[in-house]
């Protein structure tokens, strides 16, 4: 019987053991047990081991089911046109002509959105409503409405869209500067389409003021939060809320080598959108108010230069002639180290902070030159407005000019199949190279232009110039070219 005894003694004796890691809830340590134990070399290594009772865990209960009201299911269509570059004459006998005309075909694209208003107004991404001819919207309780466009914003990725309804649900707003690293923060959109509706998935804020890699020549705003909530394909547009169900996000993009969820995800901050979306309704486009300024970061070699005690802030490279900052006197080499009381760490921050004014708003700059700390008084300017920016009169601005499609009576007119409009002519690369109002584009870099955007896509695809064909108001044919 004793080596019966002695082995339930240990099985007692080792549960517990076991019993007092797992409980841990010795009244002087409170959650945590603390204890010393050796590793194979005989060192003492501490351990520790936590209860977390339920109250320990976030609640995202409220936050979830009142949020996910106001977010909506996006389905957009558009049209493609097809242009066959040469005709076989086979076909050319048997079908004439027209085989050679644009072919249009339909192709469909989903993202979501954010009400914002009860009385129909939508936050969604520029590129889920980009060249949309139908946008439908369907909300939480399956109603839908078709939607117009009202504007939008390349530049933050930002739209607005609306719905002819009242007395819709809303997330109110709340402030993303104050969002810390580390919170906790839900997605809610329509990953992967329509069968994932209303998807909400957690997460916490990796970082702020991220910006990603862009190669395609044109201005960004970027001062991203990343967070690891899931974000996939689908939640473009879709809402980034924190714990108490306030709106501190637009999630907009992945980081990801397989084109799904892979740990990243990026969300526009709402202190940007809300500056943006209160533009786009009141005026159609965003009044952007510009500091006309390069600017590259701040590392050792330049902190140990200007005696900085750190390498937070941007160098000035360079002051654009006339602009906001070099009326206020700022210099080539200073550097900016706060705006209106906000610090700045990089060029990030600085563009976050300046899309936050309007035009002639004014703002106090925090600048290090020779060692000593300054200050001095910016009044914002406008900033021409960007390729692709539609204004509320439907026309799209390109390189300082403005165009339209052609009305199907002038191209007859003009014996022409499609073709783009110069509607204005401001200052910018189309008036410096000849540009006149009234033309007519038909070609961008040998390719067939039908609409504003195709002529802003076909230029942006190019790699270093930009050749326009077409016929001014005479008929009569033209051809100039400028480098991007």
């Amino acid at each position: 019987m004793k080596p019966m005894t002695t082995v339930l003694v240990s099985i007692l004796a080792g549960g517990l053991a076991a019993f007092g890691v797992v409980k841990a809830t010795v009244p002087q340590r409170e959650a945590q047990q603390q204890d010393e134990i050796t590793d194979a070399s005989g060192k003492e290594v501490e351990y520790r081991t936590v209860n977390l009772a339920d109250t320990d865990y976030p609640d995202f209960t409220y936050a979830a089911e009142s949020a996910v009201e106001a977010v909506v299911y996006v389905e957009v269509t558009v049209q493609r046109r097809q242009q066959y570059q040469s005709i076989d004459p086979f076909f050319r006998f048997f079908f004439g002509d027209e085989f050679g005309q644009p072919q249009s075909r339909e192709q469909k694209g989903s993202g979501s959105g954010v009400i914002i208003r009860p009385d129909g107004y939508i936050v969604t991404n520029n590129h889920v409503i980009s060249g949309a001819s139908n946008i439908l919207v369907t909300l939480n309780n399956n109603q839908q409405y078709e939607a117009t466009v009202v504007g939008t914003d390349p530049a933050t990725d930002v739209a607005i869209i609306k719905v002819d309804a009242t007395d819709l649900p809303t997330i109110p707003m709340g402030d993303s500067d104050a969002l810390r690293l580390g919170e906790w923060v839900l997605a809610i959109g329509s990953p992967l389409g329509v069968q994932l509706r209303s998807t909400i998935t957690a997460g916490i804020v990796s970082a702020k003021g991220r910006s990603m890699p862009d190669y395609s020549g044109e201005f960004k705003i970027e001062s991203f939060i990343q967070t690891d909530a899931a974000v996939n394909p689908g939640n473009s547009g879709g809402a980034l809320v924190n714990k108490k169900g306030e709106l501190v996000g637009i999630n907009t993009a992945i980081v990801s080598q397989t084109g799904a969820y892979s740990g990243y995800s990026f969300a526009v901050p709402v202190n940007i959108v809300k500056r943006v979306a209160e533009d786009l309704m009141d005026y159609g486009s965003v009044k952007r108010a510009v500091l006309g300024v390069t600017m590259g970061s701040v590392d050792k070699k330049i902190a140990d230069e200007m005696k900085l005690s750190s390498v937070s802030g941007v160098y000035i490279n360079e002051v654009v002639k006339g602009s906001a900052a070099e009326k206020a006197g700022l210099q080539k080499g200073d550097v900016i180290v706060a705006i209106d009381g906000q610090k700045i760490t990089d060029a990030s921050s600085v563009q976050a902070k300046v899309s936050s004014y309007h035009p002639g708003d004014r703002a106090v700059i925090n600048y290090i030159r020779d060692g000593k700390q300054k200050e001095v008084t910016v009044e914002f300017q406008a900033a021409a407005a960007q390729n692709g920016e539609a204004a509320a009169d439907g026309s799209v601005a390109f390189y300082g000019a403005r165009l339209k499609a052609v009305s199907p009576e002038r191209l007859k007119a003009l014996g022409l199949r499609s073709g783009v409009e110069i509607v204005s002519l401001g200052s910018g690369k189309m008036a410096e190279a000849g540009a006149q109002e009234g033309s007519v584009i038909c070609y961008v870099n040998d390719e067939l232009v039908s609409s504003p955007e195709d002529v802003v896509s076909k230029a942006k695809k190019a790699s270093r110039a930009i050749y326009i064909e077409g016929v001014d108001k005479t008929g009569r044919k033209f051809y100039f070219g400028f480098g991007k």
